[in-house]
């Protein structure tokens, strides 16, 4: 398997999870189709990102759906956005009103801090050494 396309998120609003991930973010919109019976097909992805790689942005279509938005990997880091500049993005987001958990950390890894996307779902902003 050469890589992973598209991993889910599910969101309470096609429209402003765009807008928080083409926004503060900075993603790019990649496909926004209507598929005709009330949802769509919504793929985001950072600027760069191989085409047909993303987060595939799905509107909760029911009440088990909903309860999981914000809560999809349990409270635990679940996404990892890897950087080439970590104090460019990390003051870009910051200015963009992106909630930072902690103040940046420089491990042995790289240079790393949690954030929260818009429905409080955790990721790490990363730049690896």
């Amino acid at each position: 398997m050469p890589h992973i396309a598209l991993v889910t998120l599910v969101v309470r609003s096609y429209d402003e999870a765009i807008a928080f991930y083409t926004g503060p973010l900075g993603f790019e919109l990649a496909e926004d189709t209507d598929r005709g019976d009330g949802t769509r097909w919504v793929v985001v992805r950072p600027p760069g990102a191989p085409e047909g790689t993303g987060l595939l942005l799905a509107r909760a279509k029911d009440g088990e759906q909903a309860a999981r938005v914000g809560s999809q990997t349990g409270g635990r880091v679940g996404f990892f956005l890897h950087t080439d500049d970590f104090a460019r993005d990390h003051a870009r987001m910051t200015a963009g009103g992106v909630r930072f958990l902690e103040e940046p950390r420089h491990e042995a890894y790289g240079s790393v801090a949690v954030f929260e996307d818009l429905y409080g779902n955790r990721w790490d902003l990363l730049e690896p050494r």
